[in-house]
């Protein structure tokens, strides 16, 4: 997936300023958060998701730490006020934030947002987000991911946002290289990064 990514960046140029690979936690799915953050590859990004649990801020704080000595991008979602506490460089907004965009970008963070249709990432890009993350592209095992959208039908979403886009659901290293000839700015993943590192 490494070299998938990096290719998309190089092909997106300096429209987007984010990195090409970004790691999703979750929960029920990211059991090590810490240890999945550390296989990244140096430039990659870790979109940290606590749900408000408990260990959120003790976790996000140390993603943190790791994010500045390995060269990662932390971003957090959902949650500005976690983002400042941590020095995290940004965040990843749900749908429903995308409209608080720019007032975050205008106090020094990244923001990215995500979106699942055409008039959701219009949006958002339009409030300020510098990319947003679409899903679902293929197939997942998220319980929010819905039908999944195919590289053809995800292309089209691309040409017509009018900004970066990411590409978020089922993605792992055989997908994302159906993924090349869509115009996505990188890739987007839980399941398909892990511990053992992106490969491809």
């Amino acid at each position: 997936m490494r070299r998938t990514a990096w290719s998309l960046k190089a092909r997106a140029g300096p429209r987007n300023p984010l990195p090409p690979l970004l790691l999703f936690t979750d929960p029920g799915r990211t059991p090590d958060v810490l240890a999945a953050a550390a296989a990244l590859p140096r430039g990659s990004g870790v979109v940290y998701r606590g749900f408000g649990r408990p260990e959120a801020a003790r976790e996000a704080q140390a993603l943190a730490a790791l994010a500045r000595r390995r060269g990662l991008v932390l971003l957090i979602g959902g949650d500005p006020g976690l983002a400042r506490a941590v020095g995290a460089q940004g965040v990843h907004l749900p749908e429903r934030m995308a409209h608080q965009a720019g007032a975050l970008r205008r106090r020094g963070l990244k923001v990215t947002a995500a979106a699942h249709g055409l008039p959701a990432a219009r949006r958002a890009l339009r409030a300020g987000a510098q990319a947003v993350v679409l899903s679902a592209v293929f197939p997942s095992r998220s319980p929010s991911a819905g039908a999944a959208l195919g590289p053809v039908r995800f292309a089209a979403l691309v040409r017509a946002a009018g900004g970066p886009v990411y590409a978020l659901g089922g993605v792992n290293t055989k997908s994302a290289r159906r993924l090349l000839a869509t115009g996505a700015a990188g890739l987007a993943a839980v399941e398909g990064l892990g511990p053992a590192g992106p490969k491809g």
